[in-house]
């Protein structure tokens, strides 16, 4: 197998859209028959994707599903992914996993190898930097199932299963509001992905619902590349906010390890959660409970994402010769109030 070989090279050597590569390997009947076996010939000379063509571009399955997510070192996607192996599981298909560690061309690596192996559809959450769908478009122009979840996008029209990230901010800064704090600093991550936007809108709709002015000096994001990158931000950032003439009696903090390391960092520099600062984040960890003190959060639905995301891509799989009418499905979050938010203790 040529590793290497991509639907870009065959299409650039035979001067053809990558869509009509996609197309003609997948069998489709929207290309002609010349066509069709111009293409074949060719993968088949570069010794490309054996897997798929050894299958004869039959009409049959492989039973299999790929899954490409960020990292799986996440709490949260570590559920998704348990609920995508359940349903799947009880399908009778198979799941293949793999990381894109972020990075826009490994996540197109990775579902290269995918396709190449002839799995029936793929569940995506895409890399934080992914601005360009324009291959798993098509892929699935050429009849390839794609469902995202988790992190979802605009430009690809699709089923897509995640959490309604805009309620839990607004949830959660309402929260710290009840409970008596009124400066509060959001940390948040430094991508273009609508996570991190509805996020940030839905803390400063409760602000505005709660007649607070939006201060842009308590609003900070992190770099979510790197993890050494993401500690010194997060450091940088905490000790900024303490610098402040007027300081944040409380931070909502919109990602899984933000959250924990924050808390983390917070007692490292010697702060009093919550007599010093308050404390809520988006995180599923189990541990939340064990931290000292216990860290209050937003919770996500994780596994149900996961087994509703796989039931809508086997759905794909297998409908039978009729255009699905796509969904985009928010499932609620709930706040796990403990002691990080406490109320607001007056001297």
């Amino acid at each position: 197998m040529n590793n290497s070989l991509t639907l870009k090279d065959i299409a650039k050597a035979l001067n053809l859209s990558i869509s009509t590569i996609s197309k003609s390997l997948n069998d489709s009947h929207e290309i002609s028959i010349d066509t069709k076996k111009m293409v074949l010939e060719y993968a088949q000379k570069q010794h490309y994707s054996p897997n798929r063509l050894a299958k004869g571009l039959k009409e049959g399955k492989s039973r299999s599903i790929g899954v490409v997510v960020c990292s799986l070192d996440n709490n949260v996607i570590a559920q998704m992914l348990d609920g995508i192996d359940k349903f799947s599981t009880d399908k009778s298909y198979q799941i293949i996993i793999m990381q894109s560690k972020e990075s826009p061309i490994q996540e197109t690596a990775c579902i290269e190898l995918l396709y190449a192996g002839g799995v029936d559809g793929i569940l995506i959450s895409p890399a934080c930097e992914t601005v360009d769908f324009s291959y798993l478009q098509s892929l699935q122009d050429s009849g390839l199932p794609v469902v995202l979840f988790d992190r979802l996008s605009d430009q690809i029209e699709t089923h897509k299963v995640g959490a309604d990230n805009f309620k839990g901010a607004y949830d959660a800064t309402i929260h710290l509001i009840k409970n008596g704090y009124k400066n509060i600093a959001h940390l948040n991550t430094n991508t273009i992905l609508s996570i991190a936007t509805e996020r940030v809108n839905g803390y400063k709709q409760a602000l505005a619902d709660s007649n607070i002015p939006f201060r842009p000096e308590l609003l900070r994001s992190c770099d979510y590349s790197d993890t050494q990158k993401l500690n010194a931000d997060l450091e940088e950032s905490i000790k900024y906010y303490m610098t402040l003439e007027n300081k944040p009696d409380a931070i909502f903090t919109a990602a899984d390890q933000i959250s924990t390391k924050c808390l983390v960092l917070l007692n490292k520099l010697g702060f009093s959660i919550p007599g010093d600062i308050a404390l809520i984040g988006f995180t599923n960890t189990d541990l939340a409970e064990a931290f000292s003190p216990s860290l209050s959060t937003v919770h996500q639905p994780a596994f149900e994402i996961g087994q509703l995301a796989a039931q809508k891509l086997i759905s794909l799989i297998e409908r039978k010769n009729h255009a699905p009418e796509f969904e985009t499905i928010m499932l609620e979050t709930n706040i796990k109030a403990r002691s990080s938010s406490d109320f607001k203790t007056v001297n």
